[in-house]
């Protein structure tokens, strides 16, 4: 055999071997995962393809992919109801969901009619209500809103139930709205088109299809005060915060006041113990990855993740957690 020949067949030998250690590293890194998996494909309720759930959910969705080699694909859904539905009913595995709707489904409040068999893995991140009108508007503050088409959300989001308290502590008439119940990105295309006044958003900052809007039309966040949301506690779920927008988020030139909510990752009571800790384990491994294309994946932290509230979290999340601090 010729010098180059014997070259070639080293080179096919280096590469046959190099293929096994991959193979071999890809099925370790498979079998690590619980039999409770099996063979089936599994949903995550990511919310509207223009929202952070959306996107963080296609994230963890290619995670666990990737690392269990299991078969997950994320959905997109209404939102925080509609995620506690789907996950209750089985449909999907895990789910988005804010803490006040979790909380109604918990009790069977609200939107839900009957307590819902739904556990948390992980609180998340805050969310904050956004109110987006654009910049030539005349609309300054919330009582503004009475009279005008203004979308609050997409039946069975979240959005609807936190406009719905948002406006009651500021004692607008709900009724007096024109109410198109248009979800994100049609509340976008709407605004940007002059064909409504406003929308109400809860979501992560920043929001990517805000964000976006923000690029081509100017626009501004209606101030939610801090008397409303101490009303909205006290009515309600003790579930909000004050918080603030920042300087330079969409293109803000001052700091907005507004309430935050925290943001939940649930699934069903019957899920196996193994496969939630299976997901929180690929959760927290690809968090850096994850927050490269998703940033309030960096807000994920052990110590937090476990304040869930009025919400159990589930027995396999309680596993995990625990075999942390050892």
């Amino acid at each position: 055999m010729s010098r180059r020949g014997n070259r070639h067949a080293r080179w096919r030998r280096i590469a046959a071997a190099v293929a096994v250690l991959v193979m071999a590293g890809a099925s370790s890194a498979c079998s690590t995962r619980s039999d409770e998996w099996g063979d089936s494909q599994y949903a995550i309720a990511g919310g509207g393809s223009n929202g952070v759930y959306y996107a963080y959910g296609a994230e963890v969705a290619r995670e666990l992919s990737g690392s269990l080699g299991v078969r997950v694909e994320v959905a997109e859904t209404a939102g925080s109801v509609d995620n506690l539905l789907r996950v209750s009913s089985g449909e999907a595995l895990l789910g988005f969901a804010q803490g006040d709707a979790a909380a109604d489904a918990v009790a069977g409040a609200g939107a839900f009619d009957e307590a819902l068999p739904v556990r948390a893995v992980a609180r998340l991140y805050d969310e904050y209500l956004h109110v987006v009108v654009r910049a030539d508007s005349d609309i300054v503050d919330l009582g503004d809103l009475a009279g005008k088409t203004v979308s609050l959300g997409a039946e069975n989001s979240g959005v609807n139930v936190i406009a719905a308290r948002a406006l009651d502590a500021a004692e607008v008439d709900i009724a007096s709205i024109a109410d198109p119940q248009l979800d994100l990105s049609a509340s976008i295309s709407a605004l940007e088109g002059s064909g409504i006044d406003g929308f109400f958003w809860v979501g992560g900052i920043p929001t990517p299809g805000i964000a976006e809007l923000a690029k081509t039309t100017p626009v501004r966040l209606v101030p939610v005060e801090q008397t409303w949301v101490t009303a909205i506690n006290t009515r309600y779920s003790d579930a909000y915060r004050p918080s603030d927008f920042p300087v330079g988020l969409y293109g803000l030139d001052e700091s907005v006041p507004t309430m935050a909510v925290p943001n939940y990752l649930v699934t069903s009571s019957d899920t196996p113990d193994g496969i939630v800790r299976d997901v929180l384990t690929s959760l927290f491994d690809g968090r850096t990855d994850i927050a490269q294309r998703v940033p309030v994946a960096s807000l994920l932290d052990r110590r937090q993740a476990i304040f869930t509230g009025p919400v159990d979290l589930h027995p396999g999340a309680i596993e995990y957690y625990r075999d942390q601090r050892d």
